[in-house]
């Protein structure tokens, strides 16, 4: 290894700095160099932005550039670090994973600095950006060929207080869903990682990477709501408008139970729309089986009562592959919702 990961600016200088994180060079590619914006305003929150997670979800990047453009004029006080791509090559890609080494960043925190290019980009990330941020907002968009509505989303922690102070923060952006997701492949994501430093991370997750005008204005005014509820600017904080409501709603998923998978390789057809209510039984989508065209289509049915909160949109599925994804109203006080997920 040639460097130690590094950037090429003062972070620490007031007002507005842009430069680079410097992932060092290994045995597959090419050092990188990925865009980083700083904003100081001095005392007050300390907040890391980052997207383009998986690089087939844009409008993170989109809005974090948007944010790049106005922030200045509106930022109060505190520090404001964008990182728009942390992993370029997958966004220049437009692949989920890194296509150099095949990895999914987003599951190889904390990183390793003689590891692959993905792993090296982790290191880079953990060691310089993480530990100056007091809170972190990941753009995601949960990738082609999904209905997902836009949602602020946080996975359980055993820390009360910091579950608290999370939840509260993800209900900041006030978009149509707060999701308390008990993800079923949380190791080595960013999230776990800065939970564990004692960090709030909010994961913003958005459509289905279709890029169009009306979901890059949700995605911003949440954004923008977050910060003024971090205080970093000013404003009134306002429901953006997702399908001719101005509303939201806080649910939660229970960990294997609220995903529906394909039962064969099939065409699987959608029969319901994201925020539908369902009741046990009901039909969510068929399968049509893909070595027949005789055999009957099979239903993809509710569990349990439920709301949909992710839906494929139409799409070539293999056996045991996701379709559906359903979760459950928040009803209950959150430290007894906390206490009851963490045993």
């Amino acid at each position: 290894m040639s460097e130690a990961p590094h950037l090429t600016f003062d972070l620490d200088k007031p007002g507005v700095s842009t430069g680079h994180l410097v992932v060092p060079k290994g045995a597959d590619c090419a050092a990188l160099s990925l865009s980083v914006f700083s904003l100081n305003r001095g005392e007050g929150p300390r907040l890391l932005i980052t997207g383009g997670n998986h690089g087939n979800e844009l409008e993170g990047p989109i809005v974090a550039r948007r944010l790049v453009g106005w922030l200045p004029r509106a930022q109060t006080c505190g520090r404001v670090i964008i990182v728009p791509e942390i992993n370029p090559l997958a966004v220049q890609a437009w692949t989920r994973n890194t296509p150099i080494d095949g990895k999914n960043l987003n599951r190889v925190f904390p990183g390793r600095a003689d590891g692959s290019v993905t792993e090296r980009i982790a290191d880079a990330i953990s060691r310089l950006l993480l530990p100056i941020a007091d809170t972190i907002f990941d753009l995601h968009s949960f990738g082609p060929g999904w209905d997902f509505p836009p949602t602020a989303t946080t996975l359980p922690i055993a820390d009360p207080d910091l579950m608290r102070k999370t939840f509260l923060m993800t209900e900041a952006f006030k978009l149509p869903l707060t999701l308390l997701w008990e993800h079923p492949e949380a190791s080595g994501m960013m999230d776990v990682l800065a939970q564990s430093k004692g960090k709030v991370i909010v994961c913003v997750e958005l459509g289905g990477g279709n890029v169009n005008s009306e979901a890059l204005a949700i995605y911003e005014a949440g954004v923008r709501n977050a910060l003024i509820a971090l205080g970093l600017v000013e404003g009134k904080a306002e429901y953006p408008t997702f399908r001719r409501q101005r509303c939201s709603q806080t649910l939660q998923t229970r960990r294997s139970f609220d995903e529906l998978k394909s039962p064969a390789r099939g065409i699987f057809e959608p029969r319901c729309s994201v925020l539908d209510e369902v009741k046990e039984g009901d039909i969510i989508g068929m399968l049509h089986p893909w070595d027949s065209l005789s055999a009957d289509a099979i239903p993809i049915r509710a569990p349990s009562a439920s709301i949909v909160y992710a839906v494929r949109s139409g799409a070539y599925v293999d056996v045991n592959e996701e379709v559906a994804m359903v979760a459950h109203p928040l009803n209950r006080p959150l430290m007894e919702v906390v206490s009851h997920l963490i045993v």
